[in-house]
């Protein structure tokens, strides 16, 4: 690999990854032989890539499993000053990960706000993606184009007006951060939140402050519309599975559109998606952390389409 790919840290069967970029690095965790079959693993929105870690070890051992801690989460370095957390960034992210792997072509997995990067990814970079797996999301949330100019124009203010306050890490005793955790996260359990926490969290005189970057509470100001979500999906190439939990984000006010925009684009999965790859949906039980909490629901699933890999026709 290029000099640039550091292995530093290697504990049981987990590597840890620590990827550089021009304003710091990417840390990831990697599961299996690097030989194996490559999938990278998206987290969700102020998670990590510890989200996996009850997950990856019921999937098939042979493949190399490869999560990243996301700009701004985990062990990752935070953007430079002046930058938003724009979704289209984590585009770039992913596309210098998979370059210092020397990844070609391989599969991703995503949960909740991983959707974005997936689909955005699959669509950009469509002949590197062979299969696609959604963990209680389908994919992108399209909004109207006055929608997306409110929220550039409520996403720059809230950035500046950020920037010109004065701002203090807090610092909380453990068992107050994984209060805190838990408070802002109903979906989590009690184990749930102490593995996220381990990543989540470096330990300073005092007690604990979290590692995410505060800036991920701001709006995210860069959104797509609904005839470019539309035109997206149309440029995947890959087979995809879709896993919703039945008390997850579905039933969360405001996490998905309303129930005809959703349907649309599951019909466009099935619609665009040719007579050789393979369009999957199912519904287990549990909630939006149902790969974290009872990861014993999902991992069958994920297995068996792991198995059934096809190859787009040519």
């Amino acid at each position: 690999l290029h000099g640039t790919y550091v292995c530093f840290c290697f504990s049981g069967l987990v590597n840890e990854l620590k990827i550089k970029v021009p304003w710091g690095h990417i840390a990831a965790k990697a599961w299996g032989p690097p030989t194996g079959r490559p999938i990278l693993c998206l987290h969700g929105w102020a998670d990590s890539a510890n989200t996996f870690n009850k997950l990856i070890p019921l999937l098939p051992k042979e493949h190399y499993y490869v999560v990243l801690d996301l700009p701004g989460h985990g062990f990752s370095s935070h953007r430079p000053n002046g930058t938003p957390y724009y979704f289209a960034s984590y585009l770039g992210d992913v596309r210098r990960v998979v370059e210092e792997l020397e990844w070609s072509k391989f599969t991703i997995m995503g949960h909740s706000m991983g959707k974005y990067i997936l689909y955005i990814f699959s669509s950009a970079f469509p002949h590197m993606v062979d299969q696609l797996i959604l963990l209680d999301t389908y994919g992108f949330f399209p909004h109207s184009n006055e929608a997306l100019l409110n929220r550039l124009q409520r996403g720059f203010e809230e950035l500046i007006k950020w920037e010109n306050k004065e701002s203090s890490i807090k610092v909380y005793t453990p068992d107050a951060a994984l209060s805190r955790l838990l408070e802002s996260n109903k979906h989590l359990t009690e184990e749930s939140g102490r593995i996220l926490l381990e990543r989540g969290s470096t330990e300073v005189p005092g007690g604990l402050i979290f590692n995410r970057d505060i800036r991920l509470n701001l709006t995210n100001p860069l959104v797509f519309t609904t005839d470019q979500v539309f035109d997206f999906q149309k440029k995947i190439q890959a087979s995809v599975l879709i896993i919703f939990a039945k008390d997850g984000g579905i039933k969360e006010k405001g996490w998905f559109p309303e129930q005809s925009m959703m349907q649309r684009i599951l019909d466009g999965y099935q619609t665009h998606i040719t007579q050789v790859l393979q369009f999957q949906l199912e519904w287990v039980e549990g909630n939006h952390f149902v790969h974290l909490n009872e990861p014993q629901q999902v991992a069958p699933l994920i297995s068996d389409f792991l198995q059934k890999k096809v190859e787009p026709s040519k």
